[in-house]
């Protein structure tokens, strides 16, 4: 076997490159949150889905008072 312990220099680089790393992921992810929310209020603000959601009521609406 081979019981060489790893150079603690090496160790210390790694970890700081690992770090780097793990913080560019949460750069990264916080990008992609406010990309997020910002497509979901576009689609929340957007003509189509009003027109969509309208009609979807109407249809609502009709099975309804056909049910009644």
């Amino acid at each position: 076997m081979n019981n060489k312990q790893p150079d603690p220099e090496m160790i210390k680089r790694h970890v700081a490159k690992l770090r780097e790393v793990v913080r560019q992921y949460d750069a990264l992810n916080i990008l992609l949150d406010k990309a997020i929310a910002q497509a979901e209020e576009d689609i929340r603000n957007s003509p189509l889905t009003a027109y969509r959601l309208g009609k979807a009521n109407s249809v609502t609406t009709k099975e309804n008072l056909s049910d009644s």
